[in-house]
């Protein structure tokens, strides 16, 4: 006797697919709803967990988590880069409703301006300390920011994303050309962050990842809770505003090219800070650090997490970090998978925007948007 299985109806597949989002909006509902002091412990507890994570003692019973093919705490490291990346382009991208192809540059000239000022391989010879030279390289790129955004964020669109992918592939062509930026030879011996142990042994060293991890995890709550800040202030409403509909915000009195230019700024000063970060772990820069592709990734973090999100950024940028990585060292049928990640990488993205095109956690101006268009869709039905 054979049992026959009839495929879902579209009837049915709607019905799941509602269920799945009341679901999703009842958890959400019952958090906001929860007293503030269960947010704060449930807060804190994900913090503690992320500060122990970098230990063996505690990832080792963390299942697959855990990398294999690579050191997992460098892997963190990544990640949190990415992390902080996320959030700096989600004040660009996801708040102000700019399309930014060019970010990864920002990132470029902060690292570059560490490894100018610090390394004995620069001509300049300075030899400064890390320490004082990442203020420097933090004003060096919201400069660069504002350099950029005064002759162009006139443009919109299309426009403005063809001018910011003209200015990473400059920085890159810069680096890859100049004399003074050493090419492909780069910069060596590029000082660590202070700090030693009581021993005298340095807390940043070569071989142990971890300081660096918690070092960007710190600064990543710093950042964020001064972004959720401002977000909340009247620069934020601003921001909001333009990417709402930039033509209604000017004829509010919203001046929007100076916000414009705010978020510009604002993005590219946590992009210098990842790179001054970076220069400071990788004691090594040099110009095939800083492809293009790594600016199409970020922007494909904060998409897929929730654009407009801080949250969704930070696990967008997490998830990507982590997913190219966890392919490393695995092998299906004699076929090494870290070679084909771009491949898994690209079919996530594509059935993220045929199934969930607002993002993992988006916020609720966007998840509003989306849930009338699916009404207005049915309706047409």
């Amino acid at each position: 006797m054979t049992t026959t299985v009839n495929p879902p109806t579209p009837e049915q597949q709607q019905g799941i697919g509602t269920r799945l989002r009341h679901g999703r909006e009842a958890v959400a509902q019952r958090w906001h709803d929860a007293p503030r002091w269960v947010r704060w412990v449930a807060l804190a507890a994900l913090i503690a967990f992320f500060y122990a994570l970098p230990n063996k003692e505690f990832y080792q019973y963390l299942g697959p988590i855990p990398t294999t093919g690579s050191n997992f705490t460098q892997v963190l490291f990544t990640v949190s880069i990415y992390v902080l990346l996320a959030v700096g382009l989600n004040i660009v991208v996801g708040f102000a409703g700019l399309l930014d192809l060019g970010y990864f540059g920002f990132f470029a000239v902060g690292a570059y301006t560490v490894a100018v000022l610090t390394s004995p391989s620069s001509d300049l010879k300075t030899l400064w300390p890390w320490l004082l030279v990442v203020p420097i390289a933090i004003a060096l790129t919201m400069v660069s920011g504002v350099m950029l955004g005064t002759p162009t964020l006139r443009l919109r669109g299309d426009y403005l994303a063809l001018v910011t992918l003209g200015f990473a592939e400059m920085i890159r062509i810069a680096a890859t050309s100049s004399e003074f930026l050493k090419g492909q030879r780069g910069f060596n011996q590029i000082p660590h962050p202070p700090g030693k142990y009581a021993d005298g042994k340095p807390f940043f060293g070569v071989l142990d990842a971890r300081p660096y991890y918690w070092l960007v995890l710190t600064l990543i709550i710093l950042v964020v809770i001064g972004v959720r800040n401002l977000t909340h202030s009247r620069v934020g409403r601003a921001w909001i505003s333009i990417r709402e509909d930039e033509d209604a915000a000017q004829l509010m009195g919203v001046p929007t090219f100076k916000f414009k230019l705010w978020a510009f700024a604002s993005g590219a000063a946590i992009a210098g800070l990842a790179g001054a970060l970076f220069a400071g772990k990788q004691n090594f820069v040099n110009s095939q650090n800083f492809e293009l592709l790594n600016s199409i990734i970020i922007l494909a973090a904060v998409i897929l997490g929730g654009s407009g999100n801080i949250v969704g950024a930070i696990v967008g940028g997490g998830l990507v970090a982590y997913m190219i990585e966890r392919f490393r060292g695995i092998e299906l049928f004699g076929v090494e998978l870290y070679e084909y990640r771009f491949l898994f990488f690209g079919l996530v993205l594509v059935l993220m925007m045929i199934f969930r095109p607002q993002g993992l956690i988006p916020n609720r101006r966007r998840a509003a948007e989306f849930k009338d268009r699916r009404k207005e869709v049915i309706v047409g039905e």
